[in-house]
């Protein structure tokens, strides 16, 4: 695997689209005197944290989820499939990120976008490789998606000057 410097390269200078270039920034770091270098990592907009996580979150919220056996199975692959509800509570951490950078890198745009791991869709969805026209077709069925995927679709589609007047905080019905 790549370094966080290398993957974190690769993401906001090759795949991130020209128009977040400079407001989009991803964080992920290990703490080296925390036990197994435990850490966090982030999605940043303008500075400001939209996603947010660490390691100790996996315990502290863990109680939060449904304990069914998805659950169970999620927990035991080391929370290889990361939902709306784990972004929302900040339950993942700087290997989730790797995890998904690995996805995201060895797959087409078109699998990342229709992944189950939520963090390789925010990638793609931030990736230059979508377009315009990609974007109003997302726009289109964007009321399904989940929150966080709705708050990344509104910085890019409003960057991308789509949508008007919308901050991260809220989602926009704009349509030109």
């Amino acid at each position: 695997m790549a370094t966080w410097s290398g993957i974190r390269k690769k993401l906001e200078t090759q795949y991130l689209a020209q128009s977040l270039r400079g407001h989009i920034q991803y964080y992920a770091t290990s703490y080296s005197k925390s036990p197994d270098h435990e850490g966090r990592a982030a999605i940043r907009y303008d500075g400001t944290e939209i996603i947010k996580g660490s390691y100790w979150n996996n315990w502290t919220k863990a109680g939060l989820f449904p304990r069914d056996e998805k659950w169970e199975k999620r927990i035991a692959e080391e929370m290889a499939f990361i939902d709306d509800t784990a972004l929302k509570l900040g339950v993942f951490d700087q290997r989730c990120f790797y995890k998904a950078f690995e996805e995201f890198n060895h797959q087409s745009i078109e699998k990342s976008l229709m992944s189950e791991d939520l963090i390789v869709r925010i990638f793609a969805v931030l990736d230059g490789r979508i377009g315009k026209r990609r974007l109003r077709l997302i726009q289109e069925t964007i009321a399904q998606e989940p929150e966080t995927f709705q708050v990344f679709f509104a910085i890019r589609a409003k960057a991308e000057g789509l949508l008007s007047n919308c901050g991260f905080t809220e989602m926009c019905d704009d349509n030109e």
